[in-house]
Order: structure tokens, then C-alpha cells, then sequence
């Protein structure tokens, strides 16, 4: 397929410049000149278009699309059904302020929610802006159901760019270095970490880290244990079978509320409508973002009633939280990946990913992992275990260079990862692995 009906983009790599062409290097300079230096960007190009798993930039350069905006843009950039809905609702009213005067599309995203997360539980949901505002409301919201305050979070993990969010995220830089002090009575626990974990199995790692939470903080004084089922900028990595549902389990049993943050995980990306459905763990809170509204920023915190319903009215909102045109584009977005099977195409994509990938058999590849079209490899030095960075970066430059969108993650910058939009063609991914197999090759062991 190289078409995409739906945008008008042609769904083609194509390179008419250099990477990065003049138009971009003009607005790359103007970038430098007017936005503040701690803003970067992993490429220097500037966007003009996109659609399907492409992205055309400003010199007219068609790149292929393995990032989705960090996971935001599952349904595509330019999805019809979603740009026809923010259009409507655009047309009607931008704002009002939901706690000021409320509005339906509120509580019809609400009331999907409740009806898509983990469960049959009797569920409530509130509205925010992003992951980061919304992980740390279910944290309050955690506080005041349990009436306890500390909070514990696991190696790896990445949650946020706020002052709560910084403490329960692990890597310093560049998230948390120069930045403190950060919000306390916030504790970190081993993950289970296949590739390094030396055999340990799902419950084994999880006794592993109810151990340490046992011993240094106590069930008693524990509010909430919050987890991503995959982790994300932690480097894609994926718990053995059994550890996410005897966390769940010791949480029942302690009275301790369970947090599944999801903001990269939802909405079809891991080839379920969220990554806990895998094992069937039902969290009590569960944190939404990124994927849920097409591209407008909106978050939500949705879970067991009793708990939501423990904050007192006028504790939970914001100013913005459930914008309308953010809600029109999230009810747009979710009948899209129902009535395209996108769930389906995640698995779809997850297949093309991981067969492409281990077919490299490069002795620097330690790890190929995750789920649906959330893919990562691990880069290491041949014969070891040892993290290669350098080669990581080498590799993604030389992929930008051909046009091809890849991003790094990981705690030691180490992993590659694959986000694809859910509306990419096989014939886009098949060629963004062909280059990937070239930059690899490009590549020696230094």
C-alpha cells in the first residue's frame, strides 16, 4: 500500500533534501533564538503534516513514522473521525470549564472509561491534561482513600515532569537532575527485569520486591504501590509472567491501592486495550493519557468508585481537565480503534516488529521485547550484557538521516523502541526495518 485515502498523504518514504533541509534549518535556528534551551528535540526537523505512518516535514521530506509522538498518535495524526469531531465540537464551544459549567462530552468520555478499563467494578473517572497531572491525582486520590501517605514506585520507572512525578520517576537525567528537592514518602522497589534478571521468575521478583517495600516501608503506612505494566522511557521492559498480578494480590490483601499507570500502554497499543488486560489484573486506579484523545492533550484517572469518591468535592479538577475539544477528539479516537479493529492491528504490527527484528540475529541486539506496537531491542556489547548507549544513538541518527522516526529510551540510553500509529502500513514497516537493518550494519563494535 502506498496511499493513504484517509490523509491525502502519500504513505512513501521519500527524502527531497538532506535531514535536516534549509526550511528546517531556518526554523531550527529561530527555535534556538525564541524557545528556552531545556526544550530539545530528537529531531531537527519541523513537521507540516501527518497521516497514516507518515510524517512530512517542512522541506517536503516523507518520513516514516516508528514514534507516534511518544505513543500519542495510536488512531493516526490526522484521524477523519477525530478531526471531524474537534471540528463540531470547535464550532460550538472551545471552553467552559467543566466545573464551572459542566458538559456532555465529559461525561460521555467518563462513562466509556468505565466501561473500557479493567473490571465491572462499579467505576468513577475524573478528567486532567496530562499523564504527569494525572498520576499525581491518583496519588491524592490513593491518600485520601487510605488516609496513609507513602508511595511506592519501582526501578526504571518514569511518571512525570512534576515535582511528585520527578520523585517516582528513577532516571535522573534528564528528568530530575539540577531540579530538587523532590516530594517525599516516595519509596522504589526492584522491577522484574527478564533480561537482567538472571532466570527470576514473575514470582519470584515480586516477592523479591515486597520484600524490600515490607521492610522499609511498611504496609501499614503504604497509600498506593504505582507500576506501568510495560515500562515506558524505563526501556520498554516487560515483567515475567506473574509479577504484576501477586502485586495486585499483596495489595488486596493490605489494603494498599493499586495503580496501573497506562498513560503509554493504553488504548490498543499493546495489542490489548491495556496492558493489564494481558494477565487479567484489575487494578483499583488505573491512569490514562497519551493515546486516548488523538492527539489533544487529555488524562484520566478511572477506578473502584469507592475510592474515587474518597477526595472531598472541589479536591479533584482543573481548570482545563476534560477540555471539550480534548473529549469530542478521545470519543472519536475510542470508536475508531473499536469500529477499525485496531486492538487487532496492534497485534498485527507487534508480529511484523518482532519477526523483522529477530531476524537481524546481531550479536549487539541482547533483547528483542514488549507487546502489539510497543517494540523495543536492547543494544549491547557483543558477547555481554554490557549497555551500549553510543551504539543506540549511532544507530538512531543514522535511521533519521534515511527518514525514518526511531526513539531511544531506557535507563542507560540503551534501547531502541518502536511506537508505530496503529494506521501504518506493512509495506512502511517492512521498509522502516530495512533501514534499521542498514544502520545496524552501518554500524562496528568501537
Amino acid at each position: 500500500m502506498t496511499t493513504s485515502t484517509d490523509t491525502g498523504i502519500r504513505q512513501q518514504r521519500r527524502l527531497e533534501t538532506a535531514i535536516p533541509g534549509p526550511r528546517s534549518c531556518e526554523l531550527m535556528a529561530r527555535k534556538g533564538a525564541a524557545v528556552a534551551a531545556g526544550v530539545g528535540a530528537t529531531m531537527p526537523v519541523f513537521a507540516a503534516a501527518a497521516g497514516g505512518g507518515i510524517v512530512v516535514d517542512v522541506d517536503g521530506n516523507h518520513l516514516i513514522d516508528l514514534g507516534s509522538g511518544i505513543a500519542v498518535t495510536t488512531v493516526g495524526a490526522s484521524n477523519p473521525r477525530v478531526v471531524a469531531a474537534v471540528r463540531e465540537q470547535v464550532a460550538a464551544f472551545t471552553h467552559t470549564c467543566f466545573m464551572v459549567t459542566p458538559y456532555e462530552g465529559y461525561v460521555a468520555v467518563a462513562e466509556s472509561l468505565n466501561r473500557l478499563t479493567p473490571g465491572d467494578h462499579d467505576k468513577r473517572t475524573a478528567l486532567f491534561n496530562s499523564g504527569a497531572e494525572a498520576v499525581e491525582n491518583a496519588v491524592k486520590i490513593a491518600r485520601a482513600h487510605t488516609g496513609r501517605h507513602a508511595v511506592v514506585v519501582f526501578d526504571h520507572a518514569y511518571h512525570g515532569r512534576t515535582n511528585l512525578t520527578m520523585a517516582m520517576t528513577a532516571k535522573s537525567m534528564p528528568y530530575k537532575h539540577g531540579f530538587g528537592p523532590f516530594a517525599p514518602e516516595v519509596y522504589r522497589a526492584p522491577l522484574s527485569y527478564p533480561f537482567r534478571d538472571g532466570g527470576l521468575d514473575g514470582a519470584e521478583a515480586a516477592r523479591r520486591a515486597l520484600d524490600v517495600v515490607e521492610k522499609q516501608v511498611g504496609a501499614a503506612n503504604l497509600a498506593a504501590l504505582v507500576i506501568e505494566p510495560i515500562q515506558g522511557e524505563g526501556g520498554f521492559i516487560e515483567p515475567a509472567p506473574g509479577f504484576l498480578p501477586a502485586l495486585a494480590e499483596w495489595c488486596r490483601a493490605n489494603g494498599v491501592v493499586f495503580v496501573a499507570d497506562e498513560v503509554q500502554t493504553g488504548f490498543a497499543r499493546t495489542g490489548d486495550w491495556f496492558a493489564c488486560d494481558h494477565e487479567g489484573v484489575v487494578p483499583d486506579l488505573i491512569v490514562t493519557a497519551k493515546g486516548i484523545a488523538g492527539g489533544l492533550p487529555l488524562s484520566a484517572v478511572t477506578g473502584r468508585a469507592e475510592i474515587m469518591d474518597a477526595a472531598h468535592a472541589g479536591g479533584l479538577g482543573g481548570t482545563y481537565g476534560g477540555n471539550p475539544l480534548a473529549c469530542a477528539a478521545a470519543l472519536a479516537a475510542i470508536e475508531t480503534i473499536e469500529q477499525d479493529a485496531l486492538v487487532a492491528r496492534a497485534r498485527e504490527i507487534g508480529s511484523v516488529l518482532t519477526s523483522r527484528l529477530r531476524a537481524l540475529a546481531d550479536p549487539r541486539i541482547g533483547d528483542v521485547r514488549g507487546r502489539g506496537a510497543m517494540i523495543a531491542v536492547e543494544l549491547v556489547r557483543p558477547g555481554t550484557s554490557e549497555p551500549d548507549p553510543a551504539l543506540a544513538k549511532r544507530v538512531a541518527a543514522v535511521a533519521h538521516e534515511r527518514g525514518v522516526i526511531v526513539l531511544t529510551c531506557g535507563t542507560h540510553g540503551n534501547v531502541l523502541r518502536f511506537l508505530p500509529p496503529l494506521t501504518i502500513s506493512d509495506a512502511l514497516l517492512h521498509d522502516a526495518m530495512d533501514v534499521l537493518g542498514e544502520a545496524l550494519a552501518a554500524e562496528v563494535t568501537v
